[in-house]
């Protein structure tokens, strides 16, 4: 009777410790983006591939459309350890990590392709800079070409001058704004449809993917193509709570291969003509700069590198370097 319940007691405690083991870390991911987007569809594949590869030892809960606010917060929430993963812009980690704010540099790349190869080049020091301030990349995705939304034709930088546009927190951004001589106002995204119906501000610039995923496409009447920054964005997570796995997860969380990655982007890029035909459905007209409006637009829009660059960090510089390096190898 003893042994039996010595075996009973033996199978209750594997029992226990086998449940234990599931759910043994929670990963909390965030991201402004909404359901039904490409930069969801990815979030959902990664936390598939997370639960699958860890057998389940990690719980996963992805937040989107902003439920834990603004893409700054969920940044500085990263950091903290609130939570533990965030797809984000580089445009919104230059406000923990102001290095990686130099790709945001109006027309730093000619090409979503060139823009790839660069991206893989600094890959390494990428990482390095995310982790001396408390983060690990996963992957990289994008937010796209950031073009001109706004409430009249931008067909020449002068139609930007003193125009109140909402501008992200990256000194690239506000640095583009000053040299265009627009009223840069940096405000949140949730406050942006409100500011443009009420006023505050007559436009502002993202992607064609966000600009209709966040309905600020109902505030303007006119999108400009103008293709003036490419802007990455990243699969982050807090280094701590990395640190903190055993070598056998570390290895699920952060994939080998870039098949995600690359499908993500794709997902994103295939997305674009569509979008822009559906502006037209709703009253926006949409606009393609030519190769000489364009060329205007890279000029005047050119010393707000030497601006950005006068406070950029060593770092930043060693990253603006390597970038060009990376450029010119290609």
């Amino acid at each position: 009777m003893r042994s039996l319940l010595i075996i009973l007691s033996s199978l209750s405690i594997a029992l226990s410790t086998a449940q234990a083991q599931k759910n043994e870390f929670t990963m909390k991911g965030a991201t402004v983006a909404p359901p039904n987007t490409p930069w969801s569809e990815l979030l959902k594949s990664y936390k598939k591939l997370v639960r699958k590869g860890s057998e389940k030892r990690i719980k996963v809960k992805v937040y989107l459309g902003g439920t834990k606010g603004d893409e700054q917060s969920i940044v500085r929430q990263v950091r903290k350890g609130t939570l533990q993963a965030a797809g984000v812009s580089t445009g919104a980690m230059s406000v923990v990590v102001p290095e990686i704010d130099i790709f945001e540099l109006p027309y730093l790349f000619d090409s979503v392709e060139q823009a790839d190869g660069v991206l893989d080049a600094v890959r390494p020091l990428v990482s390095q800079i995310l982790e001396a301030k408390g983060f690990k990349l996963i992957m990289y995705s994008e937010n796209g070409y950031r073009c001109f939304g706004s409430k009249k034709p931008i067909r020449t930088p002068s139609d930007l001058k003193a125009y109140k546009m909402r501008s992200q927190e990256s000194p690239s951004h506000l640095a583009m704004y000053g040299a265009l001589g627009a009223s840069a106002r940096p405000i949140s995204v949730s406050e942006v449809l409100p500011a443009l119906q009420t006023g505050n501000v007559d436009g502002f610039d993202n992607t064609a993917l966000f600009t209709q995923a966040a309905s600020w496409h109902q505030g303007i009447q006119h999108f400009t193509v103008s293709n003036h920054i490419y802007q990455p964005a990243l699969l982050i997570l807090n280094k701590a709570w990395f640190d903190s796995l055993p070598p056998e997860l570390q290895a699920i969380v952060i994939p080998k291969d870039r098949k995600l990655e690359t499908k993500g982007r794709k997902g994103i890029r295939a997305l674009t003509p569509l979008l822009l035909k559906n502006f037209e459905q709703q009253n926006v007209t949409v606009y393609s700069l030519t190769d000489s409006e364009r060329d205007a637009f890279k000029k005047v829009t050119h010393p707000a590198w030497a601006e950005r660059m006068k406070t950029a960090t060593p770092m930043g510089r060693k990253l603006f370097d390597a970038i060009q390096a990376a450029k010119t190898a290609q």
